[in-house]
Order: structure tokens, then sequence, then C-alpha cells
């Protein structure tokens, strides 16, 4: 599932396969309020609470999804992803991923991913008992790579050229169930975004379909997902609506507003330095493409001082994110006002973001004088 559809895809381009379902036999209850209780479901079900409208769970949950809704001001909304089980969005994807690794009945699942993805898979191979191999890039962060090893996972730190030809191969000779695309252009895999529409399935349930939403955007995956679950909503007529999806790519690379500006399905760009590196891609994917056409959205590409001045924007309301997870608000501010309600998209935790563990703040001498000095350089009169 995650080579691309046999028939469509090119030697140039990769079509992800997709899931469908039998929408005509879906109850529309789903989405009325109370439906969890009356369907026995324990509060903070999370993506349990949709699973008529998603791949078998087959794996266990650690208690994914429900993520607040968080309104910085009127009308306008972040969606906190950071208050998932391993901290971001990704939980949701391999939720889903990995149960289809235990259907499959392969031994454990590998991906290649210096981030969120695989601390997540990490975590959801652990909970399966599944084994866990992790394809990472060199310059970590040293936070992301403590996670990986807590999970147990084997952790391997390659040139990122290197990655996917390795994965292709672990895949070949031990048996162990990708997670992450092997094609040139990005598939991902078939049920990755199915966990994330259901982020569009609870922004919904909050606050109806908004205006636009604002998603950071690396691959694509995330931003289809949330896509295909407003789709979902207005094809099964609970909503008349489907929002504006913006793309929020780092402007160091953004292979998506490269696609979308040259008319191609997909393409590969340089990347320069950027920060945020959970956004950083060279590739995009087709899903991507279709999620603003269809959307009737847009690519934006933002700075790292853009992301900064949205991270700091944040943490002044008391929400820690990663610099990449910054980038739904900062589209946002780029953007200027939109009409109508609009949610931003915030991905994961700033526990996961470059650098952290790396400074320590200064002593200070345990005597008034000292302390003074150091409350009224930071404003604080005494």
């Amino acid at each position: 599932m995650t080579r691309g559809c046999p028939r469509t895809s090119t030697d140039t381009v990769s079509y992800p396969v997709e899931v469908d379902y039998a929408y005509d036999r879906v109850d529309t209850a789903l989405f009325e309020p109370g439906y969890a209780a009356r369907a026995g479901l324990s509060r903070g079900a999370g993506l349990d609470r949709w699973a008529p409208l998603l791949p078998p769970l087959d794996a266990p949950g650690l208690g994914e999804g429900d993520t607040p809704l968080i309104e910085l001001a009127p009308g306008c909304y972040l969606k906190d992803e950071a208050r998932n089980p391993t901290w971001s969005h990704k939980d949701r994807l391999n939720r889903c991923t990995t149960s289809a690794a235990l259907r499959s009945g392969a031994p454990g699942i590998v991906v290649a991913s210096s981030g969120n993805h695989g601390a997540a898979a990490a975590a959801y191979a652990a909970r399966a008992g599944l084994r866990c191999v992790v394809f990472t890039a060199v310059d970590t962060p040293p936070a992301v790579d403590a996670f990986l090893h807590a999970y147990g996972a084997v952790v391997l730190p390659v040139p990122i050229e290197h990655r996917w030809p390795l994965l292709r191969t672990v895949v070949e000779r031990c048996g162990l169930h990708p997670v992450s695309n092997q094609t040139p252009t990005h598939t991902g895999h078939a049920f990755g975004p199915e966990g994330y529409k259901t982020i569009a399935y609870e922004i919904h349930a909050e606050i109806g379909a908004p205006a636009a939403v604002f998603v950071p955007t690396g691959y694509g995956e995330l931003l289809y997902g949330v896509w295909k679950g407003f789709a979902e909503l207005r094809r099964l007529g609970v909503t008349a609506s489907v929002p504006q999806i913006f793309a929020c790519e780092p402007a160091a690379g953004g292979p998506l507003a490269a696609a979308v500006r040259t008319g191609v399905p997909a393409t590969e760009v340089e990347v320069g330095p950027t920060d945020a590196y959970g956004i950083d891609c060279s590739v995009g994917g087709y899903r991507g493409v279709v999620a603003l056409r269809e959307s009737g959205g847009r690519p934006l590409l933002l700075t790292d001082d853009e992301m900064r001045s949205a991270q700091r924007e944040l943490a002044s309301r008391g929400l820690w994110v990663e610099l990449s997870a910054a980038a739904g608000l900062a589209g946002l501010r780029q953007v200027g006002d939109v009409a109508g309600p609009v949610v931003c998209v915030s991905t994961s935790s700033g526990f996961k973001d470059v650098g952290v563990g790396s400074r320590t703040s200064a002593p200070v001498e345990p005597e008034w004088d000292a302390v003074r000095r150091r409350l009224r350089a930071a404003g604080i009169e005494a």
C-alpha cells in the first residue's frame, strides 16, 4: 500500500492507493451529539468514536484524538494536536497503519522519519507488541532520539538519501510492514489520511464547517486527510460546505507550491536551510494537489521568521509548539483576515523542536539584590 497504484502510477508520479467506503450504508447518527454514549463508548474514545468510517482498528489505541479546539480570538481557533499520546498528529496515522501491520501478520513495522512519525510509530508498535525499525537522519534532535529509544525501537541514523532504499530492503528481507512510502513522489500509507480525517470530524462536531483551515504541510498527507474528512461530511449530507484548505510550507522548499505553480501532479524541489524540519520536504504528492484543487485553497510559502513569530505568539498564550507546528498560524497571519471561522492546525509539541534540551538558565545568587536585578531585567519592578 505504500508503492502507489500499480495501474495509474508512472515513472515520474506515484498515485496513492485510496480507501473508499459504502457511504450509502453509513448511519449519519455517527455525527450527532451523544452518539458515543449511545454506542457504549467511554469518554475520550478517540478514533474508536469514528470506527464505522475508518479501516479496521486492530491495533490497540493510546487515547489518540479528541484534541482541544482552542479559541485564540473570536472566530479563530487552534486545533492542538500536541495533546495526542506522543504529542503529535502522527498518532492518528499510526493507530491506523499499525492496525494494517497487525492484520497483514507482519512481525513489525519500518519507517523513515526523523521526528513525529517515527516517535508515534515506535509507540504504537510497542503497544501492539510489534518490533519497530526507524531510519532517522544523522542530525535527529536529541529529544526525538530519546523518545524512539524509550519505546524500544531499533534506531538507525543514516544519511537521508539512503533511508528509503534501506527501508525497501528491510521490507523485502525482513517482512516488516512499511508505514513510509517507497516511491520517488510521495504516496504514504493508504490508511494514513484515514486517521487524519478524524481531525475534520472533531472540528465539525464543535463549530461546524469553518470557512478555512490552515495546515502545516510537508508531504501533504495531513492536508489531504483534513480535506477528505470535510468532503465526506458533505457527501453524507452532514454539512453543506467544505472549508478552503491552505497548505503552509517552508519557503526553503515548497514542493506542493511548485506543483501547483507549474500545473503538475507532483514534483521535486531543492530545499534550502530551515529549522522547520518536520515539514522540510523536497518532494510532494498528488494528494496535496487534490486537496487544494477540490477545496479552492492554495499553497502558502512561509519563512522561518514568520513561523517563529507565530510560535512566539502561541507561547505568549500558553501554547508551546514545534516550529513546524506554528506554520498554520503563520499562514493565517500571512493571508490576513478571512471571513468566517478559521482553524489553524498545530501539529506537535515544542518538545520536538531542534535544540530542545541544549539551553539552561544561568544560576542566580540566593540573595535578594541578585534576584531583584534579574526581575528588573525581565521588566518586573520590585
